[in-house]
């Protein structure tokens, strides 16, 4: 029998469907759930439908359940159907009928939403902070290796001089982009959904901007309706997100296992970072990359798959909701887990010189060629079509100096201009705030 159930039993086949693997998805959502609740049980205070002595009583108990479950103490009970049921249960067993009270106002359809946005934001800061560590590691490396030239390639063809700090910088501009869709995946999570109840609001003169206000939140979701409806919108949002960052490190990834392949050459790692072959005692294999690269696609399919799950949904709740958390949850900590190793990988990485002192990267150098005829006076339809003969005809002789001064170039790379927008971005997220709501919230 569940708190919320009358006198009928659930068939015992139908409950173990129904609950799925709820209870250990669940058991991510027990700190947000309590915060939830803490918020909650302060605003029915205020409107008069808690005691001051029931109030001390539930928070009490609550901050000691949050200190539990932070110590990996808590667990959701074989009986119990949710997160929300064991945490209920828990304060009336300890606290008596003060703990049955703390569900006025709400449904567990605005639980399970406000848990989820504390969550996403929660794993969306986490998620920031491995980029911003990768980032740094990838624009150091770029300032570092700033003059070692390497080749360009399109079509994988032999193309014009790259370097080193082109490609680090090139994707630590990327990750940049990236936090965009973050910090939108960001906003939409720090919005309040709590008091929408069922969806419909309540009869209780419940205080949504108290609660907002509590919970660090920068907005509510104003309109019932819309609140419950935006369950399977904000983790197709949050996944758009976290597919963005995905792409970035599996095209990296690519580059590496291309780069570190012998017929290349330009990087390798240490041994013990590789793997090797039970058969072929040369193989040095990046192992690490590959995984980050198939982790980061199967990441990329993520939005698809919540659009797939949750397209033509009328409003209000239903079911189906309950299974994204079986495909967004992972996911975090398979990010997360892709940018912490890409970082410490890039933290041994090793950088070869004179890569294109080898003659098969001489046409390489092709248009600085022709862009030194143009510079003479030469139109630069004719000096290409002279270029293209001697290269032709053999004689192409190249001269092996760039000279790329304009902004964002070989010698220009403006990584400072890259930092200052990361800072930027940065600073629109708002971090701090939310920390210090939350922190007065559990003192």
């Amino acid at each position: 029998m569940k708190i919320w159930q009358k006198n009928i039993d659930v068939d015992a086949f139908v409950e173990s469907f129904t609950v799925g693997n709820d209870r250990e998805m669940d058991l991510k959502l027990a700190e947000a759930d309590v915060l939830g609740s803490l918020a909650h049980t302060r605003m029915l205070n205020h409107i008069g439908l808690l005691t001051n002595e029931d109030l001390m009583a539930v928070q009490a108990e609550l901050k000691t359940i949050y200190a539990e479950i932070q110590g990996g103490m808590f667990q959701i009970e074989d009986s119990v159907e949710d997160v929300h049921s064991q945490v209920e249960m828990m304060l009336t067993q300890r606290i008596g009928e003060a703990g049955k009270k703390i569900h006025s106002g709400r449904s567990r359809n605005d639980q399970v939403l406000v848990d989820l946005k504390l969550y996403f934001r929660a794993e969306i800061q986490r998620l920031f902070a491995s980029t911003e560590n990768l980032f740094n590691r990838l624009l150091s490396l770029s300032k570092e290796h700033q003059h070692v030239l390497m080749p360009g390639y399109t079509h994988l063809q032999i193309a014009m001089p790259s370097s080193f700090g082109l490609w680090f910088g090139a994707y630590a501009e990327s990750l940049v982009d990236d936090l965009h869709l973050l910090k939108a995946a960001w906003t939409v999570s720090n919005k309040n959904p709590l008091g929408s109840a069922a969806g419909y609001g309540s009869s209780f003169p419940l205080n949504r901007t108290m609660t907002t206000e509590l919970l660090g939140f920068e907005d509510l979701n104003y309109n019932v309706v819309y609140a419950q409806m935006g369950r399977g919108k904000t983790e197709r949002i949050v996944a758009q997100a976290m597919s963005s960052v995905a792409a970035t490190l599996a095209k990296f990834a690519m580059d590496i296992t291309l780069y570190i392949n012998q017929n290349f050459g330009f990087i390798s790692f240490p041994a013990h970072l590789t793997t090797g072959s039970s058969i072929m005692p040369h193989k040095k294999n990046p192992d690490v990359f590959e995984l980050i690269r198939s982790r980061c696609n199967k990441i990329q399919a993520l939005p698809n798959e919540i659009a797939m799950m949750t397209t033509n949904l009328p409003m209000g709740y239903h079911r189906d909701l309950q299974l994204l958390k079986e495909n967004l949850f992972p996911a975090f900590d398979s990010l997360n887990d892709c940018l912490e190793i890409a970082a410490f990988m890039l933290e041994h990485i090793s950088i070869k010189d004179n890569i294109l002192a080898d003659p098969k990267y001489d046409y390489l150098f092709s248009v600085e060629v022709v862009n030194n005829e143009v510079l003479k006076g030469i139109p630069f339809r004719e000096a290409y079509k002279n270029i293209g003969l001697a290269i032709e005809e053999g004689t192409f002789k190249p001269a092996k100096e760039v000279q790329h001064t304009h902004e964002g170039s070989i010698g220009n790379l403006c990584n400072d201009h890259i930092e200052r927008m990361f800072e930027e971005v940065k600073a629109q997220f708002g971090f701090e705030k939310v920390e210090r709501a939350l922190d007065a919230l559990l003192s």
